[in-house]
């Protein structure tokens, strides 16, 4: 399916799922921001992404989505460099049990927040054209670990937000 024309942002998308993400993306002709905390790994993935499917296709913003202001500002940097926002995936996510504060904030709170931003630049309610969000959950979600009871309540939660 080809998705000439249409930008995509995919938080935690320089590695892992999001990276497979992304390179579905660029395959089907889409420009994507490769939203990720990890500066050396973005920038690398970026490296790699325009060798093989040319520069001006990609851009790596480097974001902590668990700032609001911080994720705010990368989709108003996606819509500034591409002109618009078509597809956003809020792939975004840590399993960290002894800081579950941050985990409750990058797992849950920024895939609300990235909806929110989501439906502000593409819901034809603001005038826009409409697009997709697709938001990241987990296995962890339906098969619950007595070892990571916060990474499973955040994937819950992603899955009865959405």
């Amino acid at each position: 399916m080809s998705l000439n024309g249409k930008v995509a942002l995919v938080t935690g998308g320089a590695q892992g799922i999001g990276r497979a993400v992304v390179q579905s993306l660029l395959q089907s002709s889409a420009k994507v921001a490769v939203v990720d905390l990890n500066k050396t790994c973005g920038e690398e993935c970026k490296t790699q992404l325009d060798a093989e499917f040319g520069e001006g296709n990609c851009t790596f913003i480097q974001c902590d989505v668990s700032i609001g202001d911080a994720l705010r500002d990368a989709f108003q940097s996606t819509v500034d460099q591409f002109g618009r926002l078509d597809i956003v995936i809020n792939n975004a996510g840590i399993n960290n049990e002894k800081n579950w504060e941050k985990t409750i904030q990058v797992n849950l709170t920024s895939v609300i927040k990235g909806t929110y931003l989501a439906l502000e630049h593409m819901s034809k309610e603001y005038g826009k054209e409409g697009g997709t969000i697709i938001n990241v959950s987990s296995m962890a979600a339906f098969l619950h670990s007595p070892h990571q009871p916060v990474y499973t309540a955040t994937k819950h939660g992603v899955i009865g937000f959405t």
